[in-house]
């Protein structure tokens, strides 16, 4: 399984926003976009439908930004992934020959998925707050890389 840019955009932003959320209350989209080395106009767009799923919540205004809710922490991995992805890529055939399922797999079905079923757990079991390490400073570098 892949996830896309747009994924790792959303998460990166968000997990951003958990780190300096001790250092200030609300942190803008040009902040972000620039400490992470992520187009600033793609990343709002995607930070925006995390505040429509209420994952973060936003302030317009000069002093505005996003900032956490009582849910950031709590919300799971695979909230971000269904804004972003969606479940497609867990229903469609690992080698786009057709939509396969167990009564018509195709040679790779049995293999992927039990692999799909791990990685839906995992996405599932694990939040945001999961994520959060420590040692801020070189988290924060890990956020910034490509």
């Amino acid at each position: 399984m892949v996830c896309s840019k747009s994924f790792g955009y959303a998460l990166r932003g968000v997990l951003y926003v958990a780190l300096m959320s001790d250092q200030k209350p609300r942190v803008q989209v040009e902040e972000i976009a620039e400490k992470l080395s992520v187009p600033k106009h793609y990343l709002g767009k995607i930070m925006k439908q995390v505040v429509k799923e209420g994952i973060l919540s936003s302030t317009k205004g000069p002093y505005g930004g996003f900032s956490l809710n009582e849910k950031t922490l709590s919300s799971p991995l695979l909230s971000i992934l269904r804004i972003t992805d969606g479940f497609e890529q867990f229903n469609t055939c690992v080698l786009r020959l057709r939509k396969c399922n167990s009564s018509r797999p195709c040679p790779l079905h049995d293999q992927i998925e039990a692999n799909r079923k791990a990685w839906m757990q995992i996405f599932s079991k694990t939040s945001i707050g999961d994520l959060l390490n420590k040692d801020e400073v070189s988290f924060l570098e890990g956020l910034a890389t490509i």
